[in-house]
């Protein structure tokens, strides 16, 4: 039995620009490889499918999602470390794969750390299934890890 209660979302709302200086805090403290400011910026600026999760008034995950001729691609989902456990991930992922299809999107790739048991464990539970390998695909402390895809049609 797991003693930790999942918390319930309060609000899940798109992100904006005066989120990005507290969302990197969570990427630098989730991530070795953490995305930079621009990255965030550049993703809003794009149109893409930006969202963060709230409990109260703190920000405890967020997504992206870019979409486009029907295929969309899960370029981020976190949750602020204090957080993990909870079904938070589970949350941010199941609120971006019920919206996608209002961006025309009908099957969701994404790239996942092989290393990241967690989360491919997760993927897997929702319905993505393995498709490929990006080889040399992050960074990491010995050179370059590789990604592997995943796929989930909705």
């Amino acid at each position: 039995m797991n003693a930790l209660v999942a918390p319930i979302v309060h609000a899940f709302r798109p992100m904006a620009s005066v989120d990005v200086d507290r969302i990197i805090l969570i990427e630098r403290a989730a991530y070795p490889y953490p995305w930079t400011r621009g990255n965030f910026v550049d993703c809003l600026s794009s149109g893409y499918s930006c969202w963060v999760a709230e409990i109260g008034t703190e920000i405890v995950a967020y997504s992206i999602l870019m979409a486009g001729a029907g295929e969309g691609h899960v370029l981020n989902c976190c949750v602020a470390p204090d957080w993990q456990g909870r079904g938070l991930g589970r949350q941010m992922m199941q609120r971006l794969m019920s919206s996608a299809p209002d961006y025309g999107v009908e099957t969701l790739f994404l790239e996942v750390r092989p290393s990241n048991a967690k989360a491919i464990d997760l993927y897997d539970r929702l319905g993505f299934e393995a498709v490929g390998l990006r080889r040399h695909y992050y960074p990491a402390d010995q050179g370059r890890e590789d990604a592997l895809v995943m796929r989930c049609d909705l």
